[in-house]
């Protein structure tokens, strides 16, 4: 028998410009505003929920806080009951809530699934944060000499990507300047009201000052407070639900999803002779578009990456198979990857420009591709766009995971 369909009914994401510490706010506020939100608007009663999956990073870093798989049930009654799980892979935790829930969906254990990613990271100064960000690396064996973890293996991505094809640092700008441009017509996106002169977006050490390597302060994303969910449903729950078969709602058409060890050396060691720099993260994509029945990544209309660096979307431009391995720096030159591009990449402003709450992103982005296929992305639609793709990956792109969406 064939696995079930999986329906993306729709969701909400809260304002990633929000500090909810500031507010003197916790995970329980976030929390319980993205999951009422959620059901308020896709008309779910929680009733209708089987199951939950809860995507997050560094609860118990940021706010001493875990078990944040019963948060749900804490600030919501009616889902006390209800299984409810918490799934941790770096930035790519809230990919793996929902491969969770759509494992349970297809053994049809469950018919409706709620799926949210949450993360609060501005309760401590900057430099504290970023510590508590590295724990995502090998702790004690990389990047011992640095507070400042992942800028730092990002630069050596750069490096990587320099020595093997060559790296001009003005195309990383270039990538940064475009996502922020994107936000600004988002209105949840983080960055949307910053301000930028034209420096901002060169190499101009006052302006944008250096942060690791050839990586400067626009070329990273910030820490961001934030959450987004996602209901996912079975063909059983659309069978018995009939008021719910008009709604405009989207498919998971495919997906992928690799694993490697955690040492970024090893990892460069390994691909030494392979002509991308992460063969996983290339095998991830293309087991998203096999599964979904694609040929290649021109048969989407769009893509959502993981700029958590302008780098991470250097190396999703070639790994995605816009261009060829290390030639990312052609779309980004010829403006294939504009909003209005051949084929348009992070349309709503990526982690750069939307903002990084890391155990949400992975659930944004399944979010806003199904904003886009729906016609429900705003200021940021890709006209006509109906099918769209994500890569979200986790840590030196240890962890990957990619879907394909549909209009249904």
């Amino acid at each position: 028998m064939s696995p079930s369909t999986i329906h993306i009914l729709g969701g909400h994401q809260t304002d990633f410009a929000a500090n909810w510490h500031r507010a003197g706010l916790g995970f329980d506020s976030l929390i319980g505003e993205v999951v009422s939100r959620t059901l308020e608007a896709e008309r779910i009663d929680a009733t209708d929920i089987g199951v939950i999956h809860v995507g997050n990073a560094f609860g118990q870093l940021f706010t001493g806080q875990g078990q944040l798989g019963a948060m749900p049930a804490t600030v919501v009654p009616e889902l006390r009951g209800l299984p409810a799980s918490r799934h941790e892979a770096a930035c790519a935790s809230g990919s793996m809530a929902v491969l969770a829930a759509m494992a349970d969906l297809e053994s049809e254990r469950y018919d409706c699934a709620l799926v949210l990613g949450a993360e609060l990271e501005k309760t401590v100064p900057g430099a504290q944060a970023a510590r508590y960000l590295g724990a995502a690396a090998w702790a004690g064996h990389e990047a011992q000499d640095t507070d400042f973890v992942w800028p730092t293996m990002f630069a050596a991505i750069a490096d990587e990507y320099d020595r093997r094809y060559g790296l001009d640092s003005d195309h990383l700008r270039a990538i940064s300047e475009l996502n922020i441009g994107n936000a600004r017509a988002n209105p949840l996106a983080q960055t949307r009201d910053w301000r930028f002169t034209a420096e901002s977006f060169t190499a101009d050490d006052t302006a944008n000052p250096p942060v690791a390597g050839v990586l400067r302060r626009q070329d990273c994303s910030q820490m961001t407070d934030g959450a987004a969910a996602v209901v996912l449903v079975s063909d059983q729950f659309l069978q018995r639900r009939d008021d719910l078969r008009g709604s405009r709602h989207a498919v998971i058409a495919g997906w992928g999803h690799r694993t490697v060890g955690l040492s970024l050396e090893a990892k460069l060691r390994d691909s030494a002779d392979d002509p991308y720099v992460f063969p996983h993260v290339r095998q991830a994509v293309r087991d998203a578009l096999d599964r979904a029945r694609l040929a290649d990544i021109s048969a989407v209309d769009g893509v959502e990456v993981h700029d958590c660096f302008s780098m991470s979307e250097y190396l999703a431009i070639d790994h995605l198979g816009i261009t060829a391995p290390g030639e990312s720096w052609k779309a980004i030159e010829a403006g294939e990857i504009a909003r209005d591009g051949r084929l348009p990449v992070n349309p709503g402003g990526g982690l750069i420009g939307i903002g990084h709450p890391v155990g949400a992103t992975g659930v944004r982005m399944l979010l806003d591709a199904y904003k886009q296929v729906t016609d429900r992305a705003g200021e940021c639609q890709v006209p006509g766009a109906r099918r769209f793709a994500t890569v979200n990956i986790g840590g030196s792109a240890t962890t990957v995971a990619g879907f394909v969406v549909e209009a249904a």
